[in-house]
C-alpha cells in the first residue's frame, strides 16, 4: 500500500500539498539519472539461450557432404537423444541418432550431431530444440544445401518449444506460484510486523492459507507438466515415470522438489501463526515468539524465492553470483509490499476491528520495500536489457517499460491510501481526546451480561444475538466513516493495479531478455543477410600453349554478395575479339573456412560469351576463383584470382 515516503521535513515556503510531489519528482529525478547511467554503459552479454550460429549456416550451399551439423548457443543448454534432428529432402533422418557431442571450447557453447556418410546433393532440415539454462525450451529450425538446392516435403516447423495445450497450463500454473507466494509470505508478513491481533481473524487466516494450497499446487503441477513442456508437447507425457525421474535430475526439477519441501516447513511456521501464537496471551512471551516466528518465517520465504533464483533468469548470463541473491531480495520486496496490501484489503473490508497504528506501520514497511524494489530493479534492468535499444526494441524491454509504468501508478495511488490513512488517524485522535464516541458505547453494548434466570442455553443464545449485534452495529459504524470508506476504495485501487503488474512481471521471467534478442538478431544478421558489395569486374590472361591458345577472360560477377550471384564470362583473343573456346569451367574455393572447391559450370550464350545465374557463394570472405580455359582436345590451363565477396 502506501509506499510513498513520510514527510522529508518541514519547508517553510512549502506547502503540505507540494511537499509530497517534490519528493516524488526528486525520486522519478534520481531513478532516471541512474537508469541511464547503467544502461549508456552497458556492454553486450547474454542470458536466455539463442542460437547464435551453426555449421553450415543457414541458407549455406556446401559442395561436398559435412560429416556433422554443430550449432553454437549465446549460454548453457541441455541437450538430449532427438534433441537435434537432421532430415533429408524426403523427410527420412540424415543424422545417425546419436545424442549431440558437446564441442565446448572457453566461453562458445557448441554441439554438433553426426551425419551419415555419403548423403547425396539437395536441401537439408536442422530442427532442434533444448533447454536453456534458465529452465525455459527453446527452439529453431534452418536448411542448408549440398551441391544445390533442391525441392524438399520437409516443412521449417514454426511452433515455439513450450507451446501448446502444455504450455498453457505451466503458464497458468507460473502465475499461480507468484500469486501464492505473494499471499503466503506477504499476508504472514502483514500479521507478524503490523497487526499481530490479526494472527486470530480468520479472514486473514483464509488468505494466508489459500496463498500456501495455491503455491503448493501450482508447484506439483508444474513438476509433472516439466518433462512433456521441455519434450514431446504431449500432456499424456505427465504419467511418464522416466520422463519424471529425468526431471528431478535437472536445475529447474531440484528447485521445484525443493520448494515442496520448503513448503512442508512452512505448513508448521502457519499452524503455529494461526494456533499457538494466535492464542497466547502473556506479552512477554508472545514477543518471545514473534521474534522466532519472525526469524523462521524470513529464512523459510527467502528460501522459496531462492527456488526461482536458482533456477531462471538470474542464474545465468553475466554476474550471476550477485544477481541471485538481488532477485531473492527483489521477490521478497514484492511478497511483502503485494501481499500485505491484499492482507490489509481483507482486514478493512472483512474484520471492523483493524487499528490505524497497523495501517501506519504497513505504510512505512511498503516505503521500505520500494526502496529495495527499486535498487534491485535498477540492477535487474541493466542486466536484462543492456541498451535503450533493447529497452524500446525488444518484447522484453517494452514489458518493462509497462511494468516501470504501472509502479508509477501504483506508488501514485498509494499517495492517495496515505492521506486517507492520516486523515482517519487524525479522526481517531481527535474521537479518544474527546474521551467518548460511538466505538466505545459499540464495545459497552457487546460486553454487556445477559441473563435469564432459570434457562442457561436461552441466556446463551441471547448473548451470542447480542455479540453479533453489536458487531454489526460496530462494523456498520466504521463502514460509514467516510475517511474508512475512502482508503478502502484507494486500497482496492492498489490491490487492481498490483494484479495487473504481476502479471506482467510473470510475462517477463518467461520471456527472452533485451541482451540476447539483440544479440541473436545481430548474429543472425552478420550470417545470413547479403552484403551489396557492388559488382566486380575480373581480367586474366592465359596461355595453354597450344596453337591459338593465348587470350584474355574477363568475368563479371554481380552484385557479388553471399547468396545468389549472376555470372558473366568472355574469352578475347589476342586482338581483342570475341575467341570461340571448347569449354570453360570455374570454381570457388574459401580456403579459411575449409569451403570448396564449389564446381561451376556456366553455358555457352554465344561466340566467347559464357553466362551462369544463381551462382550460390554460402559466406563472406576471400574467395579464390580459379578458371579453366580448354582452347583444344589436349590444351587447357587453369588460371586463379583471390576475390572479396560479401
Amino acid at each position: 500500500m502506501t509506499a510513498t515516503a513520510p514527510p522529508f521535513g518541514p519547508t517553510p515556503s512549502m506547502s503540505p500539498m507540494r511537499r509530497p510531489l517534490a519528493a516524488a519528482a526528486l525520486l522519478a529525478v534520481f531513478v532516471g539519472t541512474v537508469f541511464g547511467l547503467l544502461l549508456g554503459g552497458a556492454g553486450p552479454a547474454s542470458a536466455h539461450a539463442a542460437l547464435t550460429g551453426s555449421d553450415p549456416q543457414d541458407g549455406a550451399v556446401v559442395a561436398t557432404a559435412p560429416k556433422e551439423v554443430t550449432l553454437t548457443f549465446s549460454e548453457q543448454v541441455a541437450m538430449g537423444d532427438g534433441s537435434v534432428r537432421v532430415l533429408d529432402p524426403s523427410g527420412k533422418r540424415a543424422d545417425t541418432g546419436a545424442e549431440p557431442r558437446d564441442l565446448h571450447t572457453g566461453s562458445t557453447v557448441k554441439y554438433g550431431v553426426p551425419l551419415h556418410a555419403g548423403l547425396p546433393d539437395g536441401t537439408y532440415t536442422v530442427a532442434w530444440q533444448a533447454v536453456s539454462a534458465d529452465s525455459h525450451p527453446v527452439s529453431g529450425a534452418f536448411t542448408f544445401s549440398i551441391g544445390a538446392p533442391s525441392k524438399t516435403t520437409v516443412a521449417v516447423p514454426t511452433d515455439q518449444a513450450g507451446g501448446g495445450l502444455v504450455g498453457t497450463l505451466y503458464g497458468i500454473a507460473r502465475y499461480a506460484a507468484y500469486a501464492g507466494f505473494i499471499l503466503l509470505a506477504g499476508g504472514a508478513a502483514f500479521v507478524l510486523a503490523c497487526w499481530q491481533r490479526g494472527a486470530s481473524a480468520r479472514p486473514l487466516q483464509h488468505l494466508v492459507v489459500r496463498g500456501w494450497m495455491t503455491l503448493t499446487t501450482a508447484t506439483l503441477v508444474m513438476l509433472l507438466l516439466r518433462n512433456p513442456y521441455t519434450g514431446s508437447g504431449k500432456l499424456a507425457d505427465i504419467f511418464d515415470l522416466d520422463g519424471l525421474k529425468a526431471v528431478l535430475d535437472t536445475k529447474p526439477g531440484a528447485a521445484l522438489v525443493s520448494r515442496l519441501l520448503l513448503l512442508g516447513a512452512s505448513a508448521l511456521f502457519i499452524a503455529v501463526l494461526f494456533g499457538a501464537y494466535a492464542k497466547r496471551e502473556d506479552e512477554r512471551e508472545k514477543k518471545d515468539l514473534t521474534f522466532g516466528l519472525a526469524i523462521g518465517g524470513a529464512v523459510i520465504a527467502a528460501g522459496i524465492a531462492g527456488t526461482w533464483a536458482l533456477a531462471e533468469h538470474a542464474s545465468t548470463g553475466i554476474q550471476p553470483g550477485i544477481a541471485m541473491p538481488v532477485d531473492v531480495l527483489h521477490l521478497l520486496a514484492v511478497a511483502t509490499w503485494l501481499g500485505g496490501l491484499a492482507a490489509l484489503l481483507v482486514a478493512l473490508y472483512r474484520t471492523p476491528d483493524i487499528e490505524v497504528t497497523a495501517v501506519h506501520r504497513f505504510s512505512r514497511i511498503a516505503f521500505g520495500s520500494v526502496l529495495v524494489l527499486t535498487a534491485t530493479g535498477l540492477y535487474q534492468s541493466w542486466r536484462q536489457v543492456g541498451s535503450w535499444s533493447a529497452l524500446t526494441g525488444t518484447r522484453y524491454g517494452q514489458l518493462l517499460l509497462v511494468k516501470v509504468g504501472l509502479v508509477a501508478l501504483l506508488v501514485g495511488v498509494a499517495w492517495i491510501s496515505r492521506r486517507w490513512t492520516a486523515r482517519l488517524a487524525a479522526d481517531t485522535t481527535e474521537a479518544q481526546g474527546a474521551g467518548a464516541g460511538t466505538a466505545d458505547a459499540t464495545t459497552a453494548v457487546e460486553t454487556e451480561p445477559v441473563t435469564v434466570p432459570g434457562n442457561p442455553a436461552r441466556a446463551a443464545q441471547l448473548a451470542r444475538q447480542k455479540a453479533a449485534v453489536a458487531t454489526a452495529t460496530k462494523k456498520r459504524i466504521r463502514d460509514a466513516d467516510p475517511d474508512r470508506s475512502g482508503l478502502r476504495r484507494s486500497v482496492l485501487a492498489e490491490v487492481g493495479v498490483a494484479v495487473v503488474l504481476l502479471v506482467v512481471t510473470t510475462v517477463l521471467t518467461s520471456t527472452e531478455p533485451g541482451r540476447t534478442e539483440e544479440e541473436a538478431a545481430r548474429t543472425s544478421t552478420a550470417a545470413s543477410a547479403p552484403t551489396t558489395a557492388g559488382p566486380i569486374a575480373v581480367s586474366l590472361p592465359f596461355d595453354t600453349g597450344g596453337r591459338n591458345g593465348k587470350g584474355t577472360v574477363r568475368m563479371d560477377i554481380d552484385p557479388r554478395r553471399t547468396g545468389a550471384n549472376g555470372l558473366h564470362i568472355w574469352i578475347d583473343g589476342p586482338d581483342g575479339q570475341p575467341m570461340d573456346v571448347p569449354e570453360v569451367k570455374l570454381a570457388f574455393t574459401l580456403a579459411s573456412k575449409d569451403i570448396g572447391p564449389l564446381p561451376v559450370v556456366p553455358d555457352r550464350l554465344t561466340e566467347g560469351h559464357w553466362t551462369a545465374s544463381g551462382v550460390q557463394i554460402p559466406m563472406a570472405g576471400n574467395w579464390k576463383m580459379a578458371v579453366t580455359v580448354r582452347t583444344s582436345d589436349i590444351d587447357q590451363t587453369t588460371i586463379a584470382k583471390n576475390v572479396k565477396i560479401g
